[in-house]
C-alpha cells in the first residue's frame, strides 16, 4: 500500500463555508494562480499519487462555519479519489489543520490521542501530555521550567489494514517554523530565531517522547509531515547541537528511518533531496529545502519498499510527464512524499 504526506499551501482558500470547491477565475492565495488552476492541479497530483492514505498538512480550516472533513471529502468526490474519507484531530487557530485522507476499502482510521488530557477533572494518565496540552521542560538548563504548546497539535491516528489486521500508529506533524516573522532589526531577527528554534526543539522532544512510548509498547509507528527543519538548515542549529529532525529520528535500536533524512545527515555539503521550493523575493531566486518526511519505526523498515519525493525537476517521471510537472508547481510550494510499504 502507499502512504503519503503532502503540505498543500493555502488549501483552505479553495473552499466555501459549505465545503465546496471554488473552481473559478478568482485568485487563490498562491501568487498569480487562480482557484481553478490550483484545484485542478491538486486533482492531477492526488490522482497521480493514487495513495491509500494521505496525511494532509495545511488542510482546510475547521471553525464554527467551516469543516475540514466536509471539505476534504468534497475534494475527493470532485476528483473521484480512492482516499475519499477524512479524519481530523485537535483543530487549531491557524487555518492550517492536519488531517488524514484514506481509502475506507483498504484501512480504517480514527483519531486516537494518547497522554494526559488538559481538561479539568480528566483521569490521570502516566507519561507525556496529550498534544493539545502543555509540555514542561527546561530547555536551556537555567533551572526555569519552560511551558510549551503546539500551535498545530500533531494528529494521532490508529490505522488498521483491513486485509491483514495490522495496526499502525500514524503521527502527522507540522512543527513550528523557525522563520523570524515580524522581526525588523538584526538583533530582533537573532532573538526571535533562537526563541523559535528553542520552541521547535521542545516540540520535537515532546513528539519523540510519544514515539518512545509506542515503541516500548511494541506498537509500530510512522511519523509523517512537515517538520520545518533538517540538518544544517540554519545558523542557530549549532547552539543546540541537533536539529529537530535528528531528535525525532532518535538513536540506537529505537531509531526511526527516512532515507532522505539519512542522506542529508551524511552529506552536509553537496546534492541533497528536497521537498519544498520557495521564491525569495529579495534575492530574486528560488530556495529549495528538505522539510517533509515519512519516518518508520525499526519493525516496519523491512516492509518499506520505496520512498519517493514527487519533485517536478528531480523525479524523472514527474519531469517527463509535463501535465504532472506543471501541476506539482501550481498546486503547492511543497511536493508530496510517498512510501510504498507491505502491510
Amino acid at each position: 500500500m502507499r502512504l503519503a504526506t503532502y503540505n498543500v499551501e493555502w488549501f483552505d482558500t479553495l473552499f466555501d463555508d459549505a465545503g465546496q470547491l471554488i473552481v473559478d477565475g478568482s485568485w487563490s492565495s498562491r501568487h498569480d494562480i487562480t482557484r481553478a488552476m490550483q484545484a485542478e492541479a491538486l486533482g492531477i497530483v492526488f490522482t497521480a499519487m493514487d495513495a491509500d492514505v494521505v496525511m494532509v498538512i495545511e488542510a482546510p480550516d475547521t471553525n464554527r462555519q467551516r469543516d475540514t472533513v466536509r471539505a476534504l471529502e468534497a475534494f475527493a468526490a470532485a476528483f473521484d479519489l480512492r482516499a475519499r474519507r477524512a479524519v481530523i484531530g485537535f483543530s487549531n487557530d491557524t487555518q492550517q489543520e492536519i488531517a488524514l485522507m484514506y481509502d475506507p476499502d483498504v484501512v480504517t482510521a480514527r483519531h486516537d490521542p494518547r497522554g494526559q488530557s488538559p481538561l479539568a477533572g480528566a483521569p490521570q494518565v502516566p507519561g507525556v501530555p496529550r498534544f493539545d496540552g502543555t509540555f514542561r521542560i527546561d530547555l536551556d538548563i537555567d533551572a526555569t521550567e519552560d511551558k510549551v504548546v503546539f500551535s498545530k497539535p500533531p494528529l494521532e491516528i490508529e490505522m488498521v489494514v483491513k486485509a491483514t489486521g495490522q495496526e499502525i500508529r500514524l503521527i502527522g506533524a507540522h512543527l513550528k517554523s523557525k522563520a523570524p516573522h515580524g522581526a525588523t532589526t538584526r538583533d530582533e531577527v537573532m532573538r526571535l530565531s533562537i526563541a523559535n528554534r528553542r520552541k521547535q526543539l521542545a516540540q520535537a522532544i515532546w513528539l519523540r517522547a510519544r514515539v518512545d512510548e509506542h515503541l516500548e509498547a511494541g506498537e509500530p509507528v510512522i511519523v509523517l509531515g512537515d517538520l520545518n527543519d533538517g540538518p544544517g538548515l540554519d545558523a542557530y542549529e549549532n547552539l543546540f547541537g541537533r536539529s529537530s529532525v535528528e531528535i525525532i529520528l532518535g538513536e540506537g535500536d529505537a531509531v526511526l528511518f527516512d532515507p532522505h533524512a539519512s542522506q542529508a545527515l551524511l552529506r552536509r555539503i553537496g546534492p541533497q533531496p528536497t521537498t519544498a521550493r520557495f521564491y525569495i523575493s529579495q534575492d530574486a531566486r528560488y530556495l529549495q529545502a528538505l522539510l517533509d518526511y515519512v519516518m518508520v519505526s525499526p519493525d516496519l523498515r523491512p516492509k518499506a519498499r520505496h520512498w519517493r519525493i514527487w519533485h517536478p525537476f528531480d523525479d524523472p517521471v514527474c519531469w517527463k510527464t509535463i501535465e504532472l510537472r506543471e501541476a506539482l508547481l501550481t498546486a503547492s510550494d511543497h511536493f508530496p512524499v510517498t512510501l510504498d510499504i507491505d502491510l
